[in-house]
């Protein structure tokens, strides 16, 4: 198994030496991270990349983030966005949210990242009246339990073709064990139930191996107007 795990991050490496230009910034704010105590549960190069490609094939203009850690998935974001365009992310911790403003600043993303401190489901319902009801893409990688409630909020803060992507919801495989204890498995479980059940938005899920391990994220469409209320 071991081998596997190996074979896996060289793996990530290798696309990441021929698909990726040297990042310097990118490679930067991660060591930023890292130096200023951040758990290192940030998406892999790769993944970031991913994500940067599925806004700019969505052609976001606005984009929602929960959970912001110190900025890497914000800045890789972020560079999809057209010159007017603007990402929201929310973090429950002030210490990350202070990393991830010097490291948006370090990139020069300052004027189209908007980094809001405090509990995601307090800052959720104050966004209509700050001017944005609606996401063209909406990235969810916060506290698994209150992902259920995330993406009610999802549901209500998208229109017909938002994208919504969920993080980490395999969980090496634990997501399996309807009887799991633990509170994040949990999430994620409810959380792929609701999925199942809501016909607004049409989803599926990706199993992923590489230099984070194995997981896997979730990929969904809206196809009606919400009309549910968290």
């Amino acid at each position: 198994m071991m081998a596997s795990v190996d074979k896996w991050k060289d793996v990530d490496v290798y696309f990441e030496s021929k698909l990726q230009s040297s990042e310097t910034i990118m490679d930067s704010i991660l060591k930023a991270n890292t130096e200023a105590g951040l758990p290192a549960i940030d998406v892999s190069p790769n993944q970031g990349k991913f994500l940067y490609l599925l806004a700019k094939m969505k052609g976001a203009k606005n984009i929602l983030e929960i959970g912001t850690l110190g900025g890497y998935s914000s800045i890789w974001l972020a560079r999809a966005l057209p010159d007017d365009g603007h990402l929201i992310t929310l973090e429950y911790e002030a210490k990350h949210a202070k990393v991830a403003e010097e490291n948006i600043k370090k990139a020069g993303l300052e004027q189209k990242i908007e980094v809001m401190v405090g509990a995601a489901l307090d800052l959720l319902p104050t966004l209509e009246e700050k001017g944005y009801p609606h996401f063209d893409l909406i990235f969810i990688d916060a506290d698994k339990p209150n992902n259920p409630h995330y993406l009610n909020w999802a549901l209500k803060l998208s229109k017909p073709g938002t994208v919504i992507i969920a993080d980490n919801v395999v969980r090496d495989g634990q997501v399996l064990d309807e009887n799991s204890e633990v509170s994040s498995v949990q999430g994620i479980r409810q959380f792929i139930d609701l999925l199942a059940q809501e016909e607004r938005i049409d989803s599926t899920a990706i199993q992923t191996v590489g230099i984070k391990g194995y997981d896997g994220f979730v990929l969904g469409v809206v196809t009606d107007a919400p009309l549910a209320t968290p």
